[in-house]
């Protein structure tokens, strides 16, 4: 055979057959995979996570609080638990002891009622998994947000539901808005209040 003559190529053995394909299956599980986290983590950073395969479910909670009981059936208002809303900076979580009031005799016969109890008994606060987040460098006060929208929306309940969405209705609290920055200067616009830096970064 001269130089250059075309030669077949030789018929791969079993043996490699099985390893280009482990390769080229591998490949595309890769692939799919990196899609995938690639997917979540661009959709989680522009906004909410994807509504798929339980990724935006909300966190798990120590305690499942079932806020229909107390919102819908019991008519309980937001400020009753988170009582700084209407005055300060954060909504915050009510302590062990607001919730004993009630749950010293109401309760019985509740497993979550009792992990509460148990919680209170050896004097242990309740690490709630935080749900709604801004960055550090942002400094939202909730007060001035309840006392303008109030009137509009007849009360905190209603004006709590702009942001975080129905939670007396939510069986596991999650977020419903992406509370990026163009959300909020978007709503700020809306509502004619300011929108230069300092409002929130300061």
């Amino acid at each position: 055979m001269l130089p250059g003559d075309f030669q077949a190529p030789k018929r791969p053995t079993g043996r490699r057959l099985v390893l280009f394909g482990a390769v080229g299956i591998g490949g595309v599980v890769g692939l799919v995979v990196v899609v995938a986290i690639a997917t979540f983590v661009i959709s989680a950073w522009l906004g909410l996570p994807l509504d798929a395969f339980g990724l935006n479910d909300g966190p798990e909670q120590p305690i499942a609080f079932p806020h229909p009981t107390h919102v819908e059936d019991l008519g309980l208002d937001c400020t009753f638990c988170h009582r700084n809303v209407t005055e300060g900076a954060a909504a915050t979580i009510p302590a062990v002891g607001l919730c004993m009031s009630c749950h010293m005799t109401v309760g019985d016969d509740k497993p979550e009622v009792e992990k509460l109890r148990n919680f209170h008994t050896n004097g242990i606060p309740v690490d709630w998994v935080r749900v709604h987040r801004v960055p550090d460098h942002v400094n939202f006060v909730h007060e001035p947000h309840i006392r303008h929208f109030s009137e509009q929306y007849g009360g905190a309940s209603g004006t709590c539901q702009l942001c975080h969405g129905d939670v007396g209705s939510m069986v596991k609290v999650k977020q419903v808005r992406s509370l990026k920055m163009g959300d909020c200067v978007d709503c700020h616009r809306d509502n004619e209040a300011p929108t230069d830096c300092t409002t929130c970064h300061y």
